[in-house]
């Protein structure tokens, strides 16, 4: 059972939930989300239920509480219900790429987010729901026959993003082939770039005036939030100056550091020891493998912004299935580490060339259980480290000629795709 401790100052505001609930139900009815009727033979209604979420801002103060209606989308019937759910999101490492161009370009970051985003969704199939719990309107027997997609639904992402996609091109944005999140466009002077991460919208451009023309006509079609300049975006904090852009996971580090109770430990200067070298073997497994598995898929996020546990993490990651103590002792030494520094980030300069440089490696047969090499990379546009990569090969190579090879294969295919992205953003790169 989970057991959640809130702070004394929140307490009081959990008894706001029932208000939150009438607001989530207001929205729904106002989006014209569903209509009541009676369920026909043959038909089945899916059930549903309520989501509660303690929302904090970046401060760690309280945001609000938020109570969310999800459909139980797991009970859908393929062919019947749903057919296609699959939803483009933007890679991570493209967030990073978009960001260094703009502090080379100088261009402004703003950040929007779409409220009820996947309410906008047209539905195409025929579902119907159970009424939500407390729910008293209309006869007790009738059901929710849905209109728009709602959360929970496993089409409803896809049918969000299909609306958003189409909303866009109608305003006389290009799509990029190379990233389908991405949309640009270029009109005299100014030039606007977007990316898309389910709801939360990235905006990048050299004009405000261009900025506030796409707010207005995303308040046309959908409500959405102004988040003002670009601050926090995906659990990253950003911060600038004219000379940089810095991104850090701060406040995720020390999050971390709370959670396995850490935040009072002894700081080290290494996350691993250069010889470091662990099997399935090394000892007795851990009687609950789930916190080693918890904490190692907290780290693998927080590599997005640090390059210098990419390695450990990676090695951590192989054991998820029988993790042991000598595992755990080692993620909890990554833990040590992040407490000497838990506000380091990248610095994506300014004053950078747009010019693709990169660097890779190989460990021929590093791996003591299966003989497989071990390969990194990291690919900087011009000083601003973008993208990295440290994985465990998935074949044997048989020689170190053989490994080394398989790793700049590895980097070639991601730098073929960053420069389609450099082609699709308008520069040119020889």
């Amino acid at each position: 059972m989970l057991h959640i401790t809130l702070p004394h100052n929140l307490v009081p505001r959990i008894f706001l939930f029932p208000m939150a609930i009438e607001a989530e139900i207001e929205v729904l009815e106002n989006n014209h989300t569903w209509t009541l009727t009676d369920l026909p033979k043959g038909k089945f209604a899916i059930d549903c239920k309520y989501v509660y979420k303690v929302k904090f801002n970046l401060d760690g103060t309280l945001e609000r509480l938020k109570v969310r209606l999800v459909a139980k989308g797991y009970t859908q019937r393929e062919e019947i219900d749903h057919v296609d759910t699959f939803s483009p999101v933007a890679k991570l490492v493209f967030v990073r790429f978009l960001l260094s161009i703009a502090a080379i370009k100088g261009w402004f970051l703003h950040h929007f987010d779409i409220t009820n985003a996947f309410l906008n969704g047209e539905l195409k199939e025929e579902i119907y729901m159970k009424k939500p719990p407390s729910y008293n309107k209309s006869t007790p027997h009738q059901v929710c026959k849905l209109l728009k997609s709602s959360y929970g639904l496993k089409q409803a992402s896809r049918q969000w993003n299909y609306n958003l996609t189409s909303s866009l091109l109608d305003f006389g944005f290009k799509q990029s082939k190379s990233d389908y999140t991405l949309f640009t466009k270029h009109e005299a002077d100014s030039y606007i770039a977007i990316l898309i991460y389910v709801d939360d919208i990235l905006v990048a451009s050299n004009s405000n005036k261009a900025i506030s023309t796409l707010r207005t006509f995303l308040n046309l079609k959908f409500k959405v939030r102004d988040l003002g300049c670009l601050r926090y975006f995906l659990g990253l904090e950003v911060a600038r100056s004219s000379k940089w852009i810095h991104l850090c996971q701060k406040k995720y580090v020390l999050d971390i550091l709370s959670y396995s109770g850490m935040l009072g430990c002894k700081p080290l200067k290494i996350p691993l020891d250069q010889n470091f070298n662990i099997s399935k073997e090394d000892s007795n497994p851990i009687t609950d493998p789930s916190i080693f598995r918890r904490l190692i898929g907290r780290l693998l996020y927080l590599t997005i912004t640090r390059p210098d546990i990419c390695f450990s993490v990676q090695v951590l990651s192989q054991f998820m299935d029988c993790p042991n103590d000598t595992h755990l002792a080692a993620a909890y030494r990554i833990l040590r580490y992040l407490k000497a520094a838990p506000g380091q980030g990248i610095l994506l300069s300014s004053s950078s060339q747009l010019q693709l440089r990169t660097y890779c490696d190989s460990d021929w047969a590093s791996c003591p259980d299966s003989r497989r090499s071990t390969i990194g990379y990291c690919i900087f546009l011009g000083d601003s480290l973008v993208s990295w990569k440290s994985k465990k090969q998935t074949v044997v190579s048989r020689s170190s000629v053989e490994a080394e090879y398989r790793v700049m294969v590895a980097t070639c295919l991601e730098l073929t795709w960053l420069h389609y992205l450099l082609t699709d953003l308008g520069f040119h790169h020889p």
